[in-house]
């Protein structure tokens, strides 16, 4: 069975791939607005892991939207949100039989719901899966110490392939440098070198 895993080459996406191989033909699948080239760095973490990868173009619209929530807000929780969801739609429209994140039980954001993850299923005809979700964050730092070479560090400073950076471009050209750190709070980032 075919699986497309929205992937940014972060530690949750790349623990959802390797839980999910045993069962699918796992493809991992980056959304990109063609704001920057970051998809980039989650083609070469799937490359040194081996598996297939591809991308699909999202909706320039849909981030500038979210980027001007974000600024309005003063915080990234909606502006992601709306862009995670647009990001699943797009990758349930490809020729697959199911789609997955690496959306975990302590996420904050992004998340789906019962109700959203149904009505993808009902809608494309394919199953959402989430193999994380019922792990939390120290469970899946321990997995991840394991299993996988990983570099963190802070948001800003770590390249990988998910919409944050896409995201921060955008805020910072349609409201100012300023607020793209006023909106985005100090966090930690990943990404995947390989496996141990």
């Amino acid at each position: 069975m075919d699986l497309a895993l929205l992937y940014s080459g972060g530690k949750d996406s790349t623990l959802a791939a390797l839980l999910l191989e045993s069962f699918y033909d796992v493809t991992l699948v980056t959304g990109r607005f063609g704001v920057t080239d970051d998809w980039r760095h989650a083609r070469d973490a799937a490359g040194r892991l081996d598996y297939d990868f591809d991308t699909v173009e999202l909706d320039r619209g849909v981030a500038e939207a979210a980027a001007d929530a974000m600024a309005e807000d003063g915080y990234p929780r909606n502006g992601i949100q709306r862009v995670h969801e647009h990001a699943l739609e797009r990758v349930a429209e490809l020729d697959v039989d199911a789609v997955a994140d690496g959306t975990r039980r302590d996420d904050r954001v992004p998340t789906v719901s019962r109700a959203q993850a149904q009505s993808l299923e009902d809608r494309h005809d394919v199953d959402y899966l989430s193999p994380l979700v019922g792990f939390g964050r120290h469970a899946v730092d321990r997995l991840v110490e394991e299993t996988l070479d990983v570099e963190s560090g802070p948001s800003e400073h770590i390249s990988k392939g998910d919409y944050e950076g896409e995201l921060r471009a955008l805020l910072a050209e349609r409201h100012g440098r300023e607020t793209v750190s006023a909106v985005f709070p100090d966090h930690e980032q990943t990404y995947v070198r390989g496996l141990k």
